[in-house]
């Protein structure tokens, strides 16, 4: 007896998923296919997305390797270029080739390109900050006191690792123009900083104890 209604349940059951089935099969085709084309998308961008990345990859070496200081202006319109790409691994690295070869000296124009790759591309967030710290250390011979202080404000109110290069590069920057309070102050900040890099704090005790120990 019991075995019968055990089967008399089976059956009852095989029989509702089969009706839900029948009554449902538009909706399940609609959504199996919708799921294969969202999956079959992933894997495609993901695809396009890698051979991007490998196409950008070949135009920076090939670039790299082709440069010719006495013909420079292809190279220079290749890296900017590659750089307004914002891919987060070639446009950083175009810029510093760049900035390293003195290709572009004018400052509108590198600030510019600096600020593609820390407003426009998808960076990590201390590779931003050390773009920023980078942009600084490039301004830090034109630009005024406030407007150095608001290029590196985002890392001096961070507990970035590049807090201690940015308040050294202030501090650095005052003790330059003679103004030894401001710049005793920042370095000051530097050996109280738990995470500040070594050799900066080392360098700021150095210049305390040497030139502003009064």
């Amino acid at each position: 007896m019991d075995e019968e209604l055990s089967i008399i349940d089976t059956n009852t059951r095989n029989e509702k998923v089969k009706i839900f089935f029948v009554n449902n099969k538009k909706k399940l085709i609609a959504i199996t296919t919708i799921f294969l084309i969202l999956v079959t998308g992933y894997f495609s961008f993901d695809a396009f997305k890698k051979k991007e990345k490998v196409n950008l990859a070949n135009k920076f070496n090939l670039t790299i390797i082709n440069f010719k200081t006495e013909n420079s202006r292809k190279t220079i319109e290749d890296l900017i270029n590659i750089i307004k790409e914002n891919d987060n691994t070639y446009s950083p690295l175009a810029l510093y080739f760049l900035i390293d070869n003195n290709l572009v000296n004018e400052q509108e124009e590198i600030n510019f390109l600096f600020d593609e790759l820390i407003n426009k591309t998808n960076l990590e967030e201390e590779i931003k900050n050390l773009n920023i710290y980078k942009k600084a250390l490039f301004n830090s011979s034109f630009v005024t006191e406030n407007e150095l202080l608001q290029i590196l404000n985002p890392i001096v109110n961070s507990e970035s690792i590049w807090k201690s290069h940015s308040l050294y590069l202030i501090a650095e920057y005052f003790y330059a123009k003679g103004e030894k309070q401001k710049a005793k102050e920042f370095f000051n900040q530097i050996l109280l900083l738990p995470n500040a890099n070594n050799e900066i704090r080392l360098e700021s005790q150095k210049r305390l104890n040497r030139d502003l120990s009064e």
